[in-house]
């Protein structure tokens, strides 16, 4: 690679929501922003999440001068752990202090104590290998959101990081126009936007529009008010305590991720409010309703989270019951709606008061919407462009709206996680691609798992399983069985018949030679395989197991 040349690698995040990853490199210099997750598909039966690719940080590693990470969301710090479980070398990690506070937690959890983290504020600057890097405060849903600046010898980049422009933010701290300005007077040779929203019009709601929504309803209610919200979500946190406080109520906090990152955030001064000061579990039940405010992980119908296990009666510190008001203040995640969805339902089945999206504002998006882009886009006038954070029609609506305010088409590159975009004095290109694989993670494993598996656990979920068992000798007579058993398939006390006619089935086929030694399992499947379909239209996954006696 050319000393002079500037590769651009988004391995995460761009053409999908979530995996935040970027690198940049320059020479034998690489810094990376952002590692982030994904949460999987439905259809992703057991994965846990999704993970960016990162072999070619792994085989570039000596390399890589630093790890810059913007906020303390999941889908920007969530990979962490991960890449450096797979480093060799020690990295530094930058980060503000309330996103080194939720790394910290996190890195705990992966029994990963000796990393090293480092503090860094809007106003600090590094040097790290061939890139001098700056920072500016942004307004998200999370304190503490930073942007990033860095300078190469082609000139400035500027990576937005998740942002809006909200001019009333509950911790009085605007995103930093007036560093963006200068930049942009500056020159900025390239700009990486958000583009979360670029379907929405207008700027994005106030997180000050949602506070007083939420008072609205905690003056109407007379039990206990139960909230959902990210467990990262500290800037709507405090929002509940304040109005909490106001109001004479007490706070109590249930999940296991919302009770650590609470202690963490007051320990570090970003929540008004003493660890030593929530409810126990005991006073959650046992204070009057109308004193008792209690904050709880599940906005996303997580099946583990204390909200749906309290919806589903299974969380035995705590039950909803009539008279409670709940508040779910976030939207769903795309692919969590319907467990979302059956969350709703099972708190209205038992008489809760409930407020969402669809019913009332109590949520607001962290990101900017097309008033918000513009906005940037004409602080800081690049002369490239790229589109991350996004879906792809996210990424080319938002390069219409670069269009629209100056940025020449042949200067934008909508690309997709793992295509790299390089630059030189000359200009900019798409080049080759590195990666944007998805990486799944499924229980302790980390990859590994082929499309084949996925495939068969889909199978299983849509027509269950048949395994037959036959013993038999070397001529292939049957001594034992045949054995059949069905999950997910058919009620086998209800399909004796069937289960019936498909041994006699096997033995047919078994008893006249038609089937040689070596295909006997593979004959055995096809022909049950079609058997079943034709008698249920249903196509289960067949097991044969030939065992030689």
């Amino acid at each position: 690679m050319n000393e002079r040349t500037l590769r651009v690698i988004p391995l995460g995040g761009a053409g999908e929501i979530g995996r935040n990853l970027t690198v940049y490199e320059l020479g034998d210099d690489m810094i990376i922003v952002d590692v982030g997750i994904m949460f999987p598909d439905n259809d992703m039966f057991g994965v846990d999440l999704v993970i960016p690719d990162m072999r070619y940080i792994i085989e570039k590693q000596d390399n890589l001068r630093g790890i810059i990470l913007t906020h303390g969301h999941e889908d920007h710090i969530g990979g962490l752990p991960y890449l450096l479980s797979q480093l060799d070398v020690d990295v530094p990690i930058f980060a503000t202090r309330l996103t080194r506070g939720l790394v910290e937690v996190k890195l705990k959890d992966h029994r990963l104590f000796d990393e090293d983290l480092r503090t860094i504020s809007p106003d600090s600057r590094l040097k790290l290998g061939a890139f001098e890097v700056e920072f500016f405060h942004v307004c998200h849903s999370i304190p503490d959101a930073v942007g990033v600046s860095i300078t190469t010898p082609l000139g400035r980049i500027i990576q937005t990081g998740d942002f809006k422009f909200d001019w009333h933010p509950v911790d009085g701290r605007l995103t930093e126009i007036e560093k963006l300005r200068k930049w942009g007077d500056e020159g900025v040779f390239l700009l990486l936007s958000d583009s979360t929203n670029s379907e929405k019009p207008g700027f994005t709601p106030s997180e000050q529009e949602i506070g007083k929504n939420l008072e609205e309803i905690f003056d109407k209610a007379s039990g206990r008010v139960i909230i959902a919200t990210f467990a990262s979500n500290i800037s709507r946190i405090e929002q509940v305590i304040r109005i909490s406080r106001e109001r004479g109520r007490r706070i109590g906090v249930i999940g296991r991720s919302m009770i650590n990152n609470v202690k963490m955030a007051s320990e570090l001064g970003y929540l008004s409010i003493d660890p030593s000061e929530l409810l126990t579990e005991s006073q959650m039940r046992n204070l009057s309703p109308s004193k008792v405010t209690i904050l709880a992980t599940g906005s996303q119908g997580e099946p583990t989270s204390a909200l749906v296990r309290m919806s589903q009666g299974r969380f035995d510190p705590l039950q909803i019951r009539e008279g409670d008001t709940v508040i779910i203040s976030a939207e769903p995640i795309p692919g969590n709606e319907q467990l979302v969805n059956h969350t709703l339902d099972n708190l209205f089945r038992h008489g809760a008061d409930v407020y969402y999206t669809e019913l009332f504002d109590v949520h607001t998006s962290g990101h900017g919407s097309i008033e918000d882009y513009k906005l940037m886009l004409e602080l800081t006038r690049p002369r490239y462009f790229i589109p991350v954070h996004g879906e792809y029609r996210h990424l080319v609506l938002h390069s219409r709206i670069a269009r629209e305010k100056g940025v020449p088409p042949e200067n934008i590159f909508v690309v997709e996680s793992g295509q790299v975009v390089e630059f030189d004095e000359e200009g900019g290109w798409i080049g080759d691609r590195v990666g944007g694989d998805m990486v799944l993670v499924d229980g302790f494993g980390i990859g590994g798992m082929e499309q084949t598996v996925l495939r068969d656990r889909r199978h299983l979920a849509m027509g269950g399983f048949v395994a037959v068992f036959v013993g038999v000798d070397r001529k292939g007579d049957i001594l034992l069985g045949p054995e059949i058993i069905t999950k997910g398939f058919v009620y086998e006390e209800e399909a004796a018949s069937l289960i019936d006619d498909a041994r006699k089935l096997v033995w047919k086929m078994m008893g006249n030679g038609e089937v040689g030694a070596g295909a006997r399992g593979r004959k055995l499947q096809e022909s049950l395989r079609a058997f079943f379909y034709s008698r249920t239209g249903r196509r289960p996954m067949i097991l044969p197991i030939v065992m030689e006696l």
